[in-house]
């Protein structure tokens, strides 16, 4: 199908726009951007020139994708880029910043919501699935896994990790690693136990399941991993926990005490 362009929107001559997208009033897609097919941009939203995006995104009004990262020492005129997956939403005043470093890229991938006003910062790693909920921010260097969930007004410190399946409640502030399939929440944040829900919705049940109770215990206790049976979800666990971190782990909550 062919694109729909409001006559106010602005699209560079040089961008690249692939079938079906639209494009809302006062909308700017910059020289050098590339849209794929089915995506709305709605309006007053900005796709900057370092942007590369996949199929079916949807950036809501006033939301804004490449901008120049927030460090002092940028160059502009760094060739870095943005790259983003399929299916996104990005609603209102959502920002996501290209690299830092030549050649680089911040990278979002498929299937993820973000809600009103949240940021992703320069040089970050965003896996599939993921949820940021209203206003989390996250500092530059950041990785996070997939189907990760974020509550509102969560902060990450930079070069932190978030393991897949985690959650973190709202309002926390991660200065720390946070690990795989847990929930972690506080002031200071230590993780409270496994995401029972978010496994549940995962399907990982059953014998998986209660793999993962027994190495949460054993993290919690500071014990090896290496008599557990190695199902597809403790193998990443140990992947994951065998990466060096720049930042260390974040603790356990003493239930003993609550």
């Amino acid at each position: 199908m062919p694109n729909l362009i409001h006559p106010l929107a602005y699209v560079g001559a040089d961008a690249q726009l692939a079938d079906n997208v639209a494009v809302g009033p006062f909308a700017v897609i910059e020289d050098g951007a590339v849209v794929g097919a089915n995506c709305r941009i709605g309006a007053h939203a900005i796709v900057h020139g370092r942007v590369k995006m996949g199929e079916g995104n949807v950036l809501h009004p006033h939301a804004v994708l490449g901008g120049l990262p927030q460090d002092l020492g940028f160059d502009p005129q760094t060739e870095s880029r943005l790259e983003i997956g399929n299916n996104n939403a990005f609603r209102e005043g959502f920002t996501a910043h290209r690299a830092t470093k030549a050649s680089g890229a911040t990278k979002i991938g498929s299937g993820c919501y973000f809600m009103n006003n949240s940021h992703v910062a320069h040089d970050c790693s965003v896996g599939d699935n993921t949820i940021f909920a209203n206003n989390v921010a996250i500092g530059g260097h950041v990785e996070v896994g997939n189907n990760v969930f974020m509550g509102g007004a969560v902060v990450v410190h930079q070069f932190c990790r978030i393991g897949s399946y985690a959650i973190v409640q709202g309002t926390t502030g991660i200065n720390m690693d946070v690990i795989p399939f847990m929930l972690i929440g506080g002031r200071p944040a230590k993780h409270y136990r496994l995401n029972i829900v978010g496994l549940r919705r995962a399907g990982i049940v059953g014998e998986n399941y209660k793999v993962l109770s027994n190495a949460f215990r054993l993290l919690k206790n500071k014990k090896s991993l290496d008599e557990l049976q190695k199902t597809v979800e403790l193998q990443y666990l140990a992947n994951w926990l065998a990466v060096e971190s720049k930042r260390g782990l974040h603790g356990f909550i003493d239930v003993s005490n609550h």
